[in-house]
C-alpha cells in the first residue's frame, strides 16, 4: 500500500473511532436523561404511574395490579386514579436502567416480581439501592438478575435484607466469584428463599 493509501486507511479509522466514540457518548448522555428522577411528576401523578413513566422509557415493561397483559408502550398506560394503578411486576429486559433512576422505585408497595436481564447499566450500586428501599424489601418475592456485566459479589450480598424473597435466579454474571460462599452468606439470611445459580457464574 502507497503512502496516500496508508493516509486514507488512518482517516477512516480515524473517523470510525470518533463516530464510535460519539454514538457511545450521545447513549450514554440519553440514557442519563432517561433517568432523572422528576419529584414533582411523582407528587403529581403517584408513585406507581411516575415509575411506570420511568422504567418504560428506559425501555423496560410493567404488569399492573389486577392486569394480565404487560405494558411496554408509553403511550398506552392505563389512565385512572393514581390510587388504583399499583405496579406489580417489572421486566427490566435489555433496558438502559440504572442507579440514578432507582429513587422512583421508592414507594412501590405491590411489585411481587423483578427482573433484570441484559442490562448493561446495572451494577452494584443499583442492587445496593434495591436492598434499601423500604417498600421493596417488604414486597419483593421473586427476582432474576440476568446477563448483567458489571454486577460482581458485592451487589448480590446486599440482597440479604429483602427478607420476604422466595426465589433469586442468577445467571451468566461473570462478575460474580466464590460462589459457594455467596449462596451460603444468602440462604442464612434468605432461609425462605430458593436460591437458583447458574454453574458459569
Amino acid at each position: 500500500m502507497n503512502l496516500i493509501g496508508r493516509q486514507q486507511l488512518r482517516r477512516q479509522v480515524l473517523v470510525g473511532d470518533a463516530t464510535k466514540l460519539f454514538k457511545r457518548s450521545f447513549w450514554t448522555w440519553l440514557n442519563s436523561v432517561f433517568n432523572i428522577v422528576d419529584h414533582e411528576r411523582i407528587k403529581e401523578v403517584g408513585p406507581d404511574r411516575a415509575a411506570a413513566e420511568w422504567l418504560l422509557r428506559c425501555g423496560a415493561a410493567v404488569r399492573f395490579k389486577s392486569f394480565d397483559k404487560w405494558h411496554k408502550d408509553y403511550n398506552h398506560l392505563p389512565t385512572g386514579p393514581p390510587d388504583r394503578l399499583y405496579i406489580e411486576a417489572i421486566d427490566g429486559t435489555d433496558s438502559c436502567i440504572y442507579s440514578r433512576g432507582f429513587d422512583y422505585l421508592d414507594g412501590l408497595q405491590y411489585v411481587l416480581w423483578l427482573r433484570f436481564h441484559r442490562c448493561m447499566y446495572l451494577s452494584d450500586t443499583c442492587l445496593e439501592r434495591l436492598a434499601t428501599i423500604d417498600s421493596m424489601v417488604a414486597s419483593l418475592q421473586h427476582l432474576e438478575v440476568k446477563s448483567c456485566g458489571n454486577v460482581t459479589n458485592r451487589g448480590i450480598s446486599a440482597l440479604h435484607t429483602l427478607r420476604n424473597l422466595q426465589s433469586l435466579i442468577l445467571f451468566d454474571l461473570p462478575g460474580i466469584k466464590n460462589q459457594g460462599m455467596l449462596v451460603q452468606t444468602l440462604n442464612k439470611s434468605l432461609p425462605s428463599c430458593t436460591i437458583t445459580l447458574d454453574p458459569g457464574c
